[in-house]
């Protein structure tokens, strides 16, 4: 039987970067520079790995793997879910690394889990609180552990728990924006999480409005769908200081692991440039949302 996409928020996502279209701009042009600085550190590209899970299934230390190829690619990793030792094994390559921590029903969990961050050289940390329901409307339970939705003020509490910047993933409106901002937040990721709901409105739609909020007070990452240097270009123009690359390392890391993920961050900073080059958007800091039409 032929699947219903029609509310699919994966497809309505790729419609929504694919109907963007980019405007030329080459008179007064120069060479362009990807240079990405955060939360004090330079690196080459504001494109990132994605807080991906579980990668044993496609390579072996799949997850130190990803963390190895964007070492080497100059880029941040996030981590997702797993364990103490895994996560110390990504730190340990080098890798600038950002952990994400669902948002388990016991606060001591989350506790423990961003102290164990810190200690272990993390670069930032931060909750994922898009996982906090199933689609039933009951609370969410992943690999047996079972979750909780989080009020401003927990989000707080985990904030001042830490010396490290804390971000919060799956923020896809103006209010949760704002809240993080109350919370006193150090970055979001805004994301619909793979198409956790259906007809979740793109990231890139809502991205302008967000953007608002923040008011440059933290930095906003973009997240879902990024699958090349144009769609990077996209939601940077629109206001993202950086962007994540997820299910489009995947493929790379299964076949050549570490190697295939710089190859594939690198040729996507390329495309990028390229965009960049014949836009007249010449530096991240001079990305400019009017040459964007949709």
């Amino acid at each position: 039987m032929e699947q219903n996409l029609t509310g699919n928020s994966d497809r309505i996502t790729r419609e929504y970067f694919d109907s963007l279209l980019v405007e030329m701009r080459h008179i007064d042009s120069k060479k362009p520079d990807t240079s990405f600085k955060l939360y004090g550190e330079c690196f080459d590209t504001p494109i990132m790995t994605a807080a991906l899970s579980h990668l044993n299934n496609l390579h072996d230390k799949g997850m130190v793997e990803m963390a190895k190829g964007a070492k080497m690619a100059g880029a941040v990793t996030f981590a997702g879910m797993g364990d103490k030792e895994e996560l110390e094994e990504m730190i340990h390559t080098g890798a600038r690394t950002i952990k994400i921590i669902k948002p388990y029903a016991d606060n001591e969990i989350i506790f423990d889990r961003i102290a164990h961050a810190e200690k272990s050289g993390a670069y930032a940390v931060g909750m994922d609180v898009d996982h906090a329901f199933n689609g039933q409307g009951d609370y969410d339970t992943v690999l047996g552990c079972e979750m909780r939705p989080k009020s401003s003020e927990e989000i707080r509490e985990f904030v001042n728990a830490t010396s490290l910047p804390f971000i919060v993933k799956g923020v896809l409106s103006e209010k949760d924006a704002y809240k993080c901002l109350q919370a006193g937040v150090k970055g979001i990721v805004v994301s619909h999480h793979h198409g956790i709901m259906d007809y979740a409105v793109p990231p890139l739609k809502v991205l302008p409005s967000i953007i608002k909020v923040i008011g440059g007070e933290i930095p906003v990452f973009v997240d879902c769908g990024i699958v090349s240097g144009m769609d990077a270009f996209k939601a940077l123009a629109l206001g993202a200081d950086g962007v994540c690359a997820g299910r489009v390392i995947m493929e790379p890391l299964k076949e050549k692991g570490a190697e295939g993920v710089k190859d594939t961050l690198l040729k996507m900073t390329d495309e990028l440039k390229g965009v960049m080059a014949r836009t007249g958007c010449y530096d991240l800091a001079h990305m400019d949302s009017s040459v964007i039409w949709g």
